[in-house]
């Protein structure tokens, strides 16, 4: 688990590929400090296994799912990525649960900046992560922890302060580029708790929307 708080932005350093998998050689430093050999990190926002380690850098595996439903097959020699460690038992929970299972990629419609902040309008290219997507729920975008701040009918925005600006790959993304999308999980649990009885039978649907229902009245949610 990842809580969307990026550590550093490494460079890639090389890239292996063929068909739809590759291995990617990353240059990073801060979390190099104690990264081993099958420990799991976020590039981009994806969740993925470090495999082997060099002073300076480490690769990982990207399997064909991963490929097709990221950026990553983007990357070429000498892109910058955000990178994170997964998040240690004792650690501080600075953003919010992320899983570094990206959900889709979206495209930035436009950046502009409004005083002290700069403001990213993206365009899911998937119109059902809408559901997932509300004005001051959670999102992680390119592994970023960030607040939606407005929604419409095709996309969302949200707002980011010059010092995460400075510090993640958005400083050099630009209108037209692609960025990873995860939608927080919260949502996705309730819509699947709402929604499971559909797929069983009938004796069960009802059950299991009672269920359903009275966790989410429970919790606040009804």
């Amino acid at each position: 688990m990842f809580t969307g708080l990026v550590e550093e932005v490494g460079v890639l350093r090389g890239v292996t590929s063929g068909g739809e998998m590759m291995v990617l050689n990353i240059g990073a430093s801060v979390i190099m400090d104690d990264l081993k050999i099958g420990d799991s990190v976020s590039v981009n926002g994806v969740c993925l296994t470090a495999t082997s380690l060099g002073s300076h850098s480490f690769t990982v595996d990207v399997m064909p799912q991963t490929y097709r439903n990221s950026n990553l097959k983007e990357l070429r020699t000498g892109s910058k990525m955000n990178l994170e460690r997964a998040m240690a038992a004792g650690g501080r929970f600075g953003g919010h649960i992320v899983q570094g299972h990206v959900d889709g990629t979206g495209e930035i419609r436009s950046i502009k900046r409004d005083q002290n902040a700069v403001v990213f309008e993206i365009v899911p290219d998937r119109g059902s992560l809408f559901k997932y997507i509300i004005p001051k729920g959670s999102i992680t975008i390119d592994g970023i922890s960030l607040t939606v701040v407005n929604t419409s009918a095709s996309a969302f925005t949200v707002s980011i302060i010059p010092h995460t600006l400075g510090e993640t790959v958005l400083n050099h993304k630009r209108s037209g580029d692609s960025v990873n999308i995860e939608c927080d999980v919260l949502g996705k649990y309730v819509d699947h708790l709402l929604h499971y009885g559909s797929r069983s039978g009938a004796g069960e649907e009802e059950s299991s929307s009672r269920i359903s229902h009275d966790f989410l009245a429970a919790n606040g949610f009804v």
